[in-house]
């Protein structure tokens, strides 16, 4: 199975570059047509959430709506899928990043809890736990 870096999802998602997203499109295409689908690394993910937001300014709405969009396309596999879909929804009801909601989903996927964290907001996360000074 052919997998996707972060640059070929972003030229897909944000359209930003007519030749980079006309060969994202022609790639996918192909692949679909072969009956095979496209294998998106965890870490793609975990990068992509951040050039939306950081490079592109998307907010956590639009974030959102992107990443529900491409875990329910049929011609995209996700590692760690059920974590990811996880994620998304402990970002969706809390105030944490979507990095920390990951590694926290990961976490409990391994069966490895709490997630210590010095981070306050991650910790209001079920499954992270804070890690006090004192």
């Amino acid at each position: 199975m052919p997998a996707l870096d972060t640059n070929v999802l972003v030229r897909y998602v944000v359209k930003d570059d007519s030749g980079q997203l006309a060969a994202a499109r022609r790639l996918i295409a192909r692949c679909v047509g072969e009956g095979l689908s496209l294998f998106v690394p965890v870490t793609v993910t975990l990068e992509l959430e951040w050039v939306l937001r950081a490079s592109f300014g998307y907010v956590k709405d639009e974030v959102l709506q992107v990443l529900s969009n491409l875990f329910s396309a049929a011609e995209l596999t996700f590692e760690s899928e059920r974590a990811l879909e996880v994620a998304l929804q402990l970002y969706r009801e809390g105030t944490a990043d979507f990095a920390d909601c990951l590694h926290i989903a990961l976490s409990a996927e391994a069966g490895e809890q709490p997630l210590w964290t010095f981070d306050k907001s991650a910790a209001r996360v079920v499954g992270a736990q804070l890690l006090r000074t004192r």
